[in-house]
């Protein structure tokens, strides 16, 4: 998803280190953290994937950008806490926040029931729709599937035939998709049986080859399918079928942190509200998605 980049970012990749100075205390001894009054660490030692743009995504000399690493500093000064940024494979990133190589992350990760047994989150800062993508010259994208949205939480008589539509479709399609998460776990709940399923370590693998024709099509966030769309890589491509949210894909995308910090989490929501209410996460959102795709 956007100007596709090879780019497979491995753990703790160095060059993705970004130290960003929010807040306005001294840096402490030896590197160690200090605890805040609030209960914040300082510096706050923030993950992600550094392969997810616009989320986030890092540059050939290793600099990282995107909507969640200006929410990172816009957080961490809020908070009055320096920024420690750095990039982490996705498929070990949980792993890594639980063995407390950092204390949160931010990597376009949807706060479902299953993460949940595992990590903590903060209230949502993003909300955002899977949507299919495929050629343009595709069946797949003549097809009239009936609804705009479909919603998991509600599935009436009309979601339901929305939702057969697009397995018949898709009978004996491959379908792309960045392993570990939500879309994944959709493909494999709803379709296992209907589509050859072929994961990626990023998206933009992913993107690369829907764009040279070695799968049919793939599945992703609005938000992320955009650069890929908006680029040359994607100027044959189209979106198909109805944005799909809710059930699995759970309330929005979300801050995660270790279970059981309460005081780390409070200030986390605290600080995301703020910048809610101020209009600051609403103009991230635009200047990165070029709609408002912020948890309202």
């Amino acid at each position: 998803m956007k100007k596709v980049i090879v780019a497979v970012v491995a753990v703790a990749v160095i060059a993705g280190v970004g130290f960003w100075m929010a807040g306005r205390k001294p840096a402490g001894t030896g590197g160690a953290p200090t605890m805040t009054d609030r209960g914040v660490p300082d510096p706050l030692r923030v993950a992600t994937e550094g392969a997810y743009p616009p989320f986030n995504v890092a540059e050939p000399d290793g600099t990282l950008k995107g909507f969640e690493i200006d929410l990172a500093k816009d957080l961490c000064h809020r908070l009055g806490v320096r920024c420690e940024i750095t990039a982490q494979a996705w498929d070990g990133i949980i792993p890594g926040l639980q063995a407390g190589k950092y204390d949160v992350i931010l990597a376009g990760m949807s706060a479902t029931e299953e993460r949940r047994q595992a990590v903590d989150f903060t209230i949502p800062y993003a909300v955002t729709a899977a949507y299919f993508v495929a050629p343009k010259d595709s069946p797949l994208t003549k097809v009239d599937y009936g609804l705009q949205r479909l919603d998991l939480s509600n599935m009436d008589e009309a979601s339901t035939t929305a939702l057969d539509k697009l397995k018949a479709a898709l009978k004996g399609k491959t379908v792309g998709v960045q392993v570990a998460t939500i879309h994944a776990n959709f493909l494999d709940t709803y379709l296992a049986d209907t589509v050859t399923i072929r994961r990626y370590d990023t998206q933009q693998n992913l993107a690369l080859d829907l764009a040279t024709g070695r799968i049919d099509a793939g599945l992703a966030d609005m938000t992320g399918w955009q650069p890929f769309l908006e680029g040359t890589d994607g100027q044959n491509s189209a979106v198909f079928g109805p944005g799909i949210a809710g059930g699995l894909f759970g309330p929005g995308i979300a801050v995660a942190l270790a279970k059981g910090d309460g005081r780390l989490l409070d200030a986390l929501n605290g600080a995301i509200t703020a910048a809610k209410e101020d209009g600051s996460l609403k103009k991230m959102a635009e200047q990165w998605f070029h709609f408002d795709a912020s948890a309202h």
